[in-house]
């Protein structure tokens, strides 16, 4: 009894197979159930099959800097701008160069695409520029020299003329979080205030106030022309600039701290304010020194001298006040942030500083009609090489093409409900290589089958019966089997790491499906060949089962062989 005993605890489940096929079923029911509990039915779609918008961006030089244009720079902006894009919930974004100085986007459908095209095409330094004055965003007189406008609940008017040091004396609003680390309040998402045009101790030229009196930022190409020019000036040039909303405008210093002292950000809940986002900051060594310094100098001023501007393309995306000195190399930027603006805002800061500066030279829609195309004809190829796959199997092996069929029926729902559930969870989306590698899998699965069926003919043919066959012919087919699918789930994941675009979409379905071909044979194909060697349409031979001893030429029993030797009566007869 011990060596039966045996049989039922090797791999395969030859002793207790009902049990791995409900275990294998139950894995497809949960994960169909994964489908429902997600409300996804269908794998999201690549830009190819869906459609999508695809931009083109080109390198140019920074000024003073004409060899920026590198190798070394270029894959750092693609991997920049891909975080980027990814970071606001872009699935199957494509990013990669073209050329020398070229960079291909494309973003599939059913993403935010303006929100994307905002965030590619934003691609300057980011910079952190003290603010001088503030206004909404429409035109206005020049600003008056003196500190009169200022201060709205101020009410010191001794001789019908504010003194200068009453503004500087006023506090700046709200205190600092405990624990010795800084906070700042951002204004910038909240209703423009009226115009305090507060003199500083580096006064902005005349030619620049009346720029900054003469700037509309309530209209596109006003705010268009103000970013390219301050974009374009030097880190040590005060600039005007507007804010990304169109509601205020800026005049604002020299560069305080640079955007790549950024180490990361991140957009959290604010567990301080119901239902309130916040964005946290970190930066290196260098920049936690110089943020310290300058947020120290700024808390001291009154509004809006307190506030610093988080500038990107000459553009303020954001313009918070400073409480107190910020150091430790921490912050947390807080104020009316939605989850969406603390995502975009994090983003910023988080990727907004590349190597290079890119012009956008072209955007088009790209057209799910051509991939549709093509996915009709390759998914019609695949049913006409099912089919004859089919064909094959029935006419040479019979009543064992229904094992081969209900293995890949089995191995299609997992592999069709797995890119189903992979969409929602790590973005995955099916293109057209992606789908071509579901159909190679096809041929890969197939072979499995045709290994371990070919073993248990070859046992039959030594004369053994179907059961035994079974059994013998599993160790030696399970080796054949796990040496093909490594070899080729090793191909997958190398072509995986060292390519990019759709080809990682085609080696990441093959190495998906290969493993599933070693999951269906392990846990479906062999359980149920066992079950059926009990059957006794397979059990005797029916000629139609496709295990015929006859057809398959085999041998005598082994029993019978041991008396040929003795047969033969005189040696010189061969």
């Amino acid at each position: 009894m011990a060596a039966p005993k045996k049989g039922r605890r090797s791999p395969g489940g030859q002793g207790r197979p009902g049990r791995v096929l409900a275990f294998i079923l139950l894995v497809m029911v949960a994960l169909t159930g994964g489908m429902f509990a997600y409300g996804h039915f269908t794998p999201r779609l690549g830009i190819d099959l869906a459609g999508g918008t695809s931009f083109t961006l080109e390198a140019k030089n920074e000024p003073g800097k004409p060899n920026a244009i590198t190798k070394t720079n270029m894959n750092t902006a693609v991997g920049i701008l891909e975080r980027r894009v990814n970071g606001l919930g872009v699935s199957e974004a494509e990013v990669q160069t073209q050329g020398k100085n070229h960079i291909i986007v494309n973003i599939p459908k059913g993403t935010n695409a303006e929100q994307a095209r905002q965030q590619v095409g934003t691609t300057a330094q980011l910079m952190f520029r003290p603010v001088l004055a503030a206004a909404p965003a429409g035109t206005m007189p020049q600003p008056q020299p003196t500190p009169s406008a200022s201060g709205g609940s101020g009410k010191d008017k001794k001789g019908g003329k504010s003194s200068p040091s009453a503004t500087p004396s006023a506090k700046p609003s709200g205190s600092a979080t405990p624990g010795g680390q800084g906070r700042a309040v951002t204004d910038a998402l909240k209703a423009p205030q009226a115009p305090k045009p507060t003199p500083t101790p580096s006064a902005p030229s005349q030619d620049l106030q009346k720029r900054f009196a003469a700037l509309d930022c309530s209209t596109k190409q006003s705010r268009s022309n103000a970013a390219k020019a301050a974009d374009a000036a030097k880190p040590t040039d005060q600039v005007v600039a507007c804010d990304k909303d169109g509601k205020e405008k800026l005049l604002l210093g020299p560069v305080a701290v640079d955007g790549k002292d950024v180490t990361g950000a991140k957009a959290v809940l604010d567990t301080q304010q119901a239902a309130g986002w916040m964005v946290t900051l970190k930066f290196n060594g260098k920049g936690s020194k110089t943020f310290g310094n300058v947020t120290g100098k700024l808390a001291s001023q009154p509004d809006p001298q307190n506030r610093f501007a988080i500038v990107l393309d000459g553009e303020s995306v954001s313009a918070p006040s400073v409480r107190q000195a910020i150091d430790g190399g921490s912050a947390q930027i807080t104020g009316n942030f939605d989850q969406s603006s603390a995502n975009d805002l994090a983003n910023v800061l988080a990727y907004g500083s590349l190597p290079l500066s890119f012009d956008i030279v072209d955007e088009s829609t790209v057209s799910a009609a051509l991939g549709g195309e093509q996915l009709h004809a390759g998914l019609l190829a695949g049913a006409i090489g099912l089919a004859l796959v089919v064909v094959y199997l029935v006419a040479y092996y019979r009543g064992l093409a229904l094992v081969a069929l209900a293995s890949l029926a089995c191995s299609a729902i997992l592999t069709y409900t797995l890119m189903v559930l992979l969409g929602p969870a790590i973005g995955f989306a099916l293109n057209l290589p992606a789908v071509c590698g579901a159909i190679v899998a096809i041929g890969i699965t197939a072979d499995s089958f045709i290994v371990y069926f070919e073993r248990i003919r070859d046992e039959i043919r030594e004369g053994r019966t179907l059961r035994p066959a079974v059994e013998r012919g599993w160790p030696r087919a399970r080796r054949t089997i796990l040496v093909s699918d490594f070899v080729s789930f090793l191909a997958a994941a190398v072509l995986f790491v060292v390519t990019v675009g759709k080809v990682q979409g085609f080696a990441f379905t093959l190495g998906l499906t290969t493993l599933l071909d070693v999951v269906v044979v392990f846990l479906f194909t062999k359980p149920l060949m066992t079950i059926l060697a009990r059957r006794k349409f397979f059990a005797s031979g029916h000629p139609w089962s496709g295990l015929d001893p006859k057809r398959l030429g085999a041998r005598p029993p082994l029993r019978s062989s041991r008396r040929r030797p003795s047969a033969s009566t005189d040696p010189k007869e061969a």
